[in-house]
């Protein structure tokens, strides 16, 4: 559910997503506007841009599309980044393109987002792209779903109009296979209504203004590590020159805490070891977070190297999953099909490993939710399900359980060109 945040100034990644000209990019500028980010320079161009084009208002879609061909064809075409903050907490805001056709870069706004804002126009409702963006986000694991329903303005403010369409977002949502807690807000981007403050021609409407709602989500900083003991995918071993005997493995702790003393084992060997110490170029620590740059040392002299993982163990504590097959998600983002029996190459954690495509298990219709079982191939921007035996053990964990040690990208080995992004399912 979406519970109030902590009192602490604490980091809200946002992804947005919507149909073309559901005014996500006015959204984004009418968010920065009210919040005071935007300078006196910025609005001053953007004032002057708007009455070029003949505009009676500025025109605050501006602010975000900032490409030449994305304001001549009025569409956003690549992902563009904006950081606000308010005396409650800071943003990080992704406006991810609207067509079909750019559902990577979709995933790439997503990938890394606590929670999505979905817009829909109120006129045309649910289509095709909000119930791909809706299933994108749920598939990617945000923690929370803001439905913004734009231009209010257009139908008159009419309340049912407003309840027909958050209705139909919920009745798809309650269909997905990855539960996500969803919101909906009445919203007239480019008057400003309900977005930072609530509006007076809306006075049905009892909730929270968008601005509000996002304040209050607290999707759990280590929301990924529930559970999971720590995990350090190795990138580096290091030997000190004044201690060539000692050495060091330095990675980003990607779940758990791990501390001097823990019981370890080195993963996919299976050694088991122990913590000596927990170092950071600042000095030792008493214990390292998720997301912490840190170098460990182990009591015992065992091979490691790059692509191993050093996992916590003991009583009740959770082991990732190590093996050569492994089933997952897939969005497909290369220009060419991917077949069955293709090889590609599978970046993981700090490992990479080469990859036969064993089986297309299925693709998504994300209209009817319905899998489309053993597809003969994926094309650009599908979805879909796909069995991989990799050539050397891999160490992770569902998707479900780590975003972090259950996502991988897919590599082109002729192009070295990103094929696709994948979340483990399972590991055999």
């Amino acid at each position: 559910m979406l519970e109030p945040a902590t009192r602490r100034r604490s980091l809200l990644r946002i992804a947005t997503a919507g149909s073309v000209d559901d005014g996500k990019s006015t959204l984004i500028g009418r968010l920065l506007h009210d919040t005071k980010t935007l300078l006196e320079d910025q609005l001053g161009a953007l004032e002057r841009a708007s009455a070029r084009r003949g505009q009676g208002v500025t025109d605050l879609a501006l602010v975000t599309d900032g490409l030449r061909a994305e304001r001549e064809q009025g569409i956003t075409i690549d992902v563009a980044y904006r950081f606000f903050s308010t005396p409650a907490r800071s943003f990080i805001l992704a406006d991810t393109p609207g067509h079909a056709q750019y559902t990577r870069n979709m995933v790439t706004g997503a990938s890394t987002a606590d929670v999505a804002v979905v817009l829909v126009d109120v006129r045309h409702g649910v289509v095709e792209q909000t119930r791909r963006h809706v299933y994108v986000a749920a598939l990617l694991g945000v923690g929370a779903l803001v439905v913004a329903v734009n231009k209010m303005d257009l139908v008159g403010w009419d309340e049912h109009v407003f309840e027909a369409v958050a209705g139909e977002v919920a009745a798809y949502v309650a269909g997905l296979p990855f539960p996500v807690p969803v919101r909906a807000v009445p919203v007239s981007a480019l008057h400003g209504d309900n977005v930072v403050e609530l509006s007076a021609r809306m006075p049905w409407y009892e909730g929270p203004s968008l601005l509000a709602v996002l304040e209050a989500i607290d999707v759990g900083r280590d929301r990924d590590h529930g559970g999971v003991g720590a995990r350090l995918p190795v990138q580096w071993v290091i030997r000190p020159p004044d201690h060539p005997d000692r050495r060091g493995y330095a990675g980003q702790l990607a779940g758990g805490v791990l501390a001097p003393g823990d019981a370890v084992v080195v993963l996919p060997a299976g050694i088991p070891t122990t913590v000596v110490a927990v170092e950071t170029a600042d000095g030792p620590l008493h214990r390292a977070m998720p997301g912490q740059a840190v170098t460990v040392r182990l009591a015992d002299h065992v091979d490691v190297g790059r692509g191993d993982t050093v996992a916590a163990v003991g009583p009740g504590v959770r082991l990732p999953l190590v093996g050569t097959e492994v089933e997952a998600d897939v969005c497909w983002m290369a220009e060419s099909p991917l077949w069955p029996r293709s090889r590609h190459l599978v970046k993981h954690t700090t490992r990479t490993v080469r990859a036969l495509v064993s089986d297309l298990v299925h693709r998504i219709d994300v209209d009817a939710l319905v899998p489309r079982a053993a597809p003969a191939r994926l094309d650009l921007n599908d979805l879909g399900r796909v069995r991989l035996r990799v050539a050397t053990p891999i160490v992770a964990d569902p998707y479900e359980v780590s975003r972090v040690t259950g996502r991988f990208v897919v590599v082109d080995e002729a192009s070295n060109a990103t094929a696709a992004a994948g979340m483990i399912r399972s590991v055999r």
